[in-house]
């Protein structure tokens, strides 16, 4: 894969992971491509939607799934900002995802290389290839930022109001 077309569809990720940011929940952002083409989008959710599954790559893989009109996303490519977390590399491996590309790493809930491993567990019935690190600068000052301004306003945690 090129890097300059990872670097482009981070940047549709971030520009999701402006959404979620905008409206108080933690900035990541997620886009499926399939053949080259954005098929679906996602945005961190959870708090707005009182959903704890509501994370980007789970609403861009709904939003894909539809759209395709199938649960498995063979062929198809997930770029998000931060590291996936476990339920979500999850969700992608029920999707037969061909590949993610992440940007930051998330060394507490990171579980394709940070905390887990788990597209490397070889007893698992599918493997999906993992790229990380693109535009990881990017992708971490934004938490930073997003993070910085919360305990700024005096506020401990994304949820609050």
């Amino acid at each position: 894969m090129s890097e300059e077309r990872d670097r482009n569809f981070m940047r549709l990720a971030l520009s999701q992971a402006h959404n979620a940011w905008a409206l108080g929940e933690v900035p990541v952002g997620a886009v499926v491509v399939k053949d080259g083409e954005v098929i679906a989008t996602g945005f961190n959710q959870p708090i707005g939607t009182h959903d704890p599954t509501a994370h980007a790559e789970v609403m861009a893989l709904r939003a894909a799934a539809t759209i395709l009109g199938n649960y498995r996303l063979p062929g198809c490519e997930l770029y998000v900002t931060l590291e996936p977390c476990a339920m979500c590399c999850g969700a992608m491996m029920h999707a037969r995802l061909a590949r993610v590309v992440y940007g930051a790493t998330d060394p507490k809930t990171g579980a394709c290389e940070s905390v887990l491993q788990l597209f490397a567990q070889e007893k698992l019935n599918h493997h999906t290839e993992t790229s990380g690190g693109v535009l990881a600068e990017d992708c971490g000052r934004l938490l930073k930022e997003f993070f910085a301004e919360r305990r700024a306003r005096g506020l401990a945690s994304p949820a609050a109001p």
